[in-house]
């Protein structure tokens, strides 16, 4: 730990987590937050070199010299500096980018390591600072050079092949696009099979409850009864007429059910999603800010453990604050003789990790949910509770099941009631309803006979991902990690290769199948789920030192590049249908890129069907409906509507007295070169000449007078690090640097 006299600089990723570290290290401490990643792979070609061993270059983000330059300047009034972000990989990673940034003796740069933001968890990092550890941040770059290696190569045969430049393909997200994708197939294939079941509505000493057919009385042996028809349903009922209803065996049974484990990031983005409603993205982002600190009226309280994590592993001490919380709050018979423990079930898992759990024990739910909003304060009681249910006895149930005989058809109910609660005082899952009550039975008991009801059913497809259940199913495979579940599904939805059905099913897009169909066809151990999984555990290897990164980089690329090549000679150009009907001859419409890099839809029976369509499907020779906004007038305050002229869309007042117009700014999503570099959020939008012509300008003009006469792409040229822009020639369409002393170029496909 630094001494008294020194003054210490420690470098945090964001401002929440700076303020309560801030609070716990006091006034000896200077706490400056940098953001994340200030680092990146060169915009220069791929950033590394295939040649040399796969050395990468790193320059400093251009929206992230700001952050380094105060970096620097702080650093020159400090004796020591500590790096303190996230405990996982890519917090190495970045701890380590920020170090290459500064200009200060390396010898005097530490790192520091804590799963969670209490005073004793930080002290403890403080007086157990260590060097930077290489090997994983060896893993993370691996990991880096390996995911753009497969973006960047695969990218650009899509774009040929599929006509659309928009297309990219990621070493992760494209296997999960494949596991959405089969599912979808697997739906469609399906073939709904009759089934029936027939219930007895029976009553005893006042009470009625229902028992179902369940087998059929045959010889020495039950036979198990399945109904596929109603001519079946017909011919049992036939044979129950005026039957007695007599109870042949009841068969007592107790059982324990034991608490789950606490959270890991898998189980909790699961749970939160069945129990929430929240997604993903938004589990983790509400998670991180209760991690990172919560102003309880004292300032800022980290609330939660680490949120990326894949153990189960709980500390000591946690661990005994959870045991006299119980005893103080339920006494005795709520707490194990033995505490429970939870061990890792796989190879992979980072131990040194903890489980998901509340930093403060005392802090319960209600007693701090004055200070958090609705979604803080539900996603903290579902990991308060969770956690605390972990630490607590099983509850036990006594299960009773009975069978009921009848013409020699035998009738099964059951029934369930806990005889001690155990840990669902706490924490109940959907599991732990119990089943329907009926009275007290004796065998050779003789029921009263109300009622047969009898049900059709049909056999239902396989459903349709969640995000919550398609990481389950990529933690099961062994893909992916804690870190990137959130993004990898992000990543598809922004790229339209899946869309959310009623905001909870992942379906694939015409676009996504058409992406994943060439991907399977001609990347297929990209496209593998054993062979992602192994590329994973084989960056765990890297960071463990069991495998050396440039062998298993040159590994893969070999092979790769060959299928690369094979790729491109082999692929076939395809269109990607849609489910819209042409509505002149009735084949599908598909999608087409026009000579101006504009998405239309054209008819799949072209040339003996031309009819073409806007990507929303509307005919542009019926009249354009006027469209509904919630936009405001500024000058007169009223509603506005917008309207299609010769010269695209506008805004319209429909004050009659005002009629007010205003331009729709389109944007290219592409941020202006000279505000980024001068900190600012600029971006390029399209714009008109005072002579009728179209230019991209900067949105902060006139601060800003950047300027282009092309679209551009939001790519930076390999050669001058310049935009490329789109350029419609009588030569042919090309991707061209937007920097006139450059002469980079590609083909773009024409349609």
């Amino acid at each position: 730990m630094a001494s008294k006299t020194e003054k210490t600089l420690v470098i945090v990723e964001s401002p929440a987590k700076s303020k309560t570290i801030g609070k716990i290290l006091g006034n000896n401490y200077i706490i400056q937050a940098s953001m994340g990643h200030v680092r990146d792979l060169t915009s220069k070609g791929l950033g590394f070199d295939i040649e040399n061993d796969f050395k990468p270059t790193f320059e400093i983000i251009p929206e992230k010299k700001k952050v380094v330059n105060e970096l620097n300047k702080i650093a020159k009034t400090v004796d020591r500096i500590y790096l303190a972000s996230d405990p996982d990989r890519e917090g190495e990673a970045i701890a380590w980018h920020v170090k290459e940034c500064l200009k200060f003796p390396e010898d005097k740069i530490f790192r520091i390591v804590f799963n969670e933001i209490t005073p004793h968890a930080i002290k403890e990092a403080v007086a157990n600072y260590h060097q930077i550890d290489m090997l994983k941040v060896e893993a993370q770059k691996t990991r880096q050079i390996l995911d753009k290696l497969v973006g960047f190569k695969i990218s650009p045969i899509l774009w040929e092949k599929m006509k659309n430049y928009k297309l990219s393909a990621g070493r992760v997200q494209s296997v999960a696009l494949k596991m959405i994708c089969e599912r979808e197939d697997e739906i469609e294939a399906f073939v709904p099979k009759e089934y029936w079941s027939i219930e007895a509505l029976l009553n005893k000493s006042g009470v009625d409850f229902t028992a179902e057919l369940s087998r059929k009385i045959k010889g020495a042996k039950d036979e198990k009864i399945e109904l596929h028809s109603e001519k079946e349903v017909l011919e049992v009922l036939e044979k129950l007429k005026g039957a007695k209803y007599i109870v042949s065996k009841i068969t007592p049974r107790d059982t324990q059910r034991k608490p789950q484990p606490p959270f890991i990031t898998s189980t909790l983005q699961r749970e939160a999603s069945s129990k929430l409603g929240y997604g993903v993205s938004k589990t983790m982002q509400i998670a991180q800010k209760l991690y990172e600190g919560i102003d309880l009226g004292e300032g800022s309280i980290g609330l939660i453990t680490y949120m990326r994590t894949d153990s189960t592993r709980i500390s000591d001490d946690a661990q005994q604050s959870a045991k006299e919380y119980i005893l103080n709050n339920f006494g005795d018979d709520y707490y194990p003789k033995t505490p429970n423990i939870y061990t890792k079930k796989k190879q992979n898992v980072q131990d040194a990790h903890e489980a998901i759990r509340p930093s403060y024990i005392d802090k319960t739910p209600e007693s701090i949910k004055k200070y958090l909003t609705p979604e803080q304060y539900k996603l903290y009681k579902l990991i308060w509770e969770r956690f605390m249910a972990s630490q607590m006895t099983n509850a036990k149930v006594k299960n009773l099941t009975v069978d009921i005989e009848a013409n020699n058809y035998i009738f099964k109910m059951g029934s369930s009631k806990f005889i001690f609660d155990g840990f669902t005082k706490i924490y109940k899952d959907e599991e732990d309803v119990i089943a329907q009550k009926f009275p007290d039975l004796k065998v050779n008991d003789e029921l009263n006979f109300k009622k047969l009801n009898t049900e059709q059913h049909f056999t239902q497809p396989p459903s349709r991902y969640s995000e919550a259940s398609l990481v389950k199913q990529l933690e099961e495979y062994g893909i992916g990690r804690p870190s990137t579940y959130a993004p990898i599904i992000t990543k598809i939805q922004q790229r339209n290769y899946v869309e959310k059905i009623d905001n909870k099913s992942l379906k694939p897009t015409p676009l996504g199948r058409a992406v994943c169909k060439q991907l399977v066809e001609h990347f297929v151990k990209i496209m593998d789920y054993k062979f992602t999984a192994q590329m994973e555990a084989s960056l765990d290897d890297i960071a463990e030192d069991k495998q050396n990164s440039t062998k298993f980089l040159n590994d893969f690329w070999k092979p790769f590049s060959k299928t690369l090549d094979d790729a491109k000679q082999n692929m076939t150009r395809v269109d990607v249908e849609t489910d819209k009907v042409c509505p002149n001859c009735g084949r599908k419409m598909v999608v087409k890129l026009s000579r101006y890099g504009k998405q239309f839809l054209a008819c799949s029976g072209y040339p003996e069907c031309k009819t073409a369509l806007p990507m929303d499907g509307t005919n542009t020779q019926n009249k354009i409906e006027d469209e509904p906004t919630d936009k405001k007038c500024e000058k007169c305050g009223s509603e506005m509507v917008i309207k299609t002229g010769p010269y695209g869309k506008y805004y319209q007042c429909l004050n009659e007295k005002c009629k007010k117009r205003f331009s729709i700014v389109e944007s290219s999503g592409v941020k202006c070169p000279e505000c980024e570099a001068k900190g600012r959020d600029g971006e390029l939008v399209k714009r008109r000449s005072r002579y009728g012509s179209y230019f991209w300008g900067c949105s902060k003009y006139p601060d800003c007078s950047f300027a282009l006469w092309a679209e551009p792409t939001g790519e930076k040229c390999p050669e001058c690090s310049s935009l490329l822009v789109k350029k419609f020639l009588k030569k042919g369409n090309k991707i061209a640097c937007s920097n006139k002393n450059c002469k980079y170029s590609r083909p773009m496909d024409e349609e």
